[in-house]
């Protein structure tokens, strides 16, 4: 169950109303990075999380603060938007040239939806929910979650670099604050699950010696010329899971060259490779 005050979680201020700022914002809503995807990713985390219910409980609550999010987002798109041309006519009368391209605006923003917010990114592409990554392991949950947060800050600050509008980038200030705060739970959390030494690999409970341990820790060059892989801390030294020693090696093939056969009779397949 939720519930809403009707109030908006940090205040919304435009200054200046921005149509082609309000385009870029659709992003950090509908776009990959942005505010729809950790919402219904989290969301779907909680609702599939077993164990410890207190997992659930930092799932659902960062979702719900999300919701909150993309209402904020949503209302500096449409308050930016105020002033955009209702007409083609209208802004080719102004501007023939800013006509052509209604200064930047995304027609969804216009056609679609009068001058409001939608679930779409900057280019008015729907969020088709792909990117929701929700696996039933909490580990790996969390380490996607990480990544999230990584990639939504780094939108933050693109968009916070991109306006002069002082209410947005105070607005932008908070969201950017809350994307640290996030990545470092999502850390905080895996902490708490054990740390590298516990949680890695994922999935912890499957048993390691039934792998091929020759490759558990081995990275691996490709190199066409059979030269050595390129070295870093990923190549040598104890792993962090603390439970194998990393080794670099030129990879070269070990298996056959495929051969499927003969097609099947009925199968569509030219006559010469029956």
């Amino acid at each position: 169950m939720f519930y809403t005050d009707n109030k908006l979680q940090f205040p919304v201020r435009v200054d200046t109303p921005d149509p082609l700022f309000a385009r870029a914002l659709q992003q950090a809503i509908g776009g990959v990075e942005g505010e729809i995807r950790v919402a219904m990713q989290y969301f779907f985390q909680a609702c599939g999380a077993r164990g410890n219910p207190k997992f659930r409980d930092l799932l659902m609550n960062t979702a719900a603060e999300e919701l909150g999010h993309i209402e904020m987002l949503a209302t500096a798109v449409a308050l930016n938007l105020e002033g955009a041309p209702l007409s083609l006519r209208e802004e080719v009368a102004a501007d023939p040239v800013g006509g052509a391209v209604l200064g930047g605006l995304n027609l969804k923003n216009l056609l679609s939806a009068g001058l409001s917010a939608m679930p779409v990114d900057s280019d008015g592409v729907p969020f088709d929910m792909s990117h929701i990554y929700a696996s039933g392991n909490i580990a790996a949950d969390m380490t996607a979650n990480v990544a999230a947060e990584s990639t939504g800050r780094t939108l933050a600050v693109r968009l916070f670099n991109m306006t002069s509008d002082p209410g947005m980038k105070e607005m932008l200030s908070y969201l950017i604050a809350r994307d640290t705060m996030h990545q470092n739970q999502w850390l905080a959390a895996l902490e708490e699950l054990g740390g590298p030494k516990t949680v890695f690999p994922i999935p912890n409970s499957f048993p390691q010696e039934m792998e091929n341990n020759e490759f558990s820790y081995a990275f691996l060059g490709f190199q066409q010329d059979g030269s050595d892989p390129v070295s870093g801390r990923w190549s040598e030294g104890p792993s962090p899971d603390g439970k194998g020693r990393f080794t670099a090696h030129v990879m070269t093939s070990m298996g056959p060259l495929p051969d499927l056969g003969k097609a099947k009779a009925g199968s569509g397949a030219q006559a010469e490779q029956i």
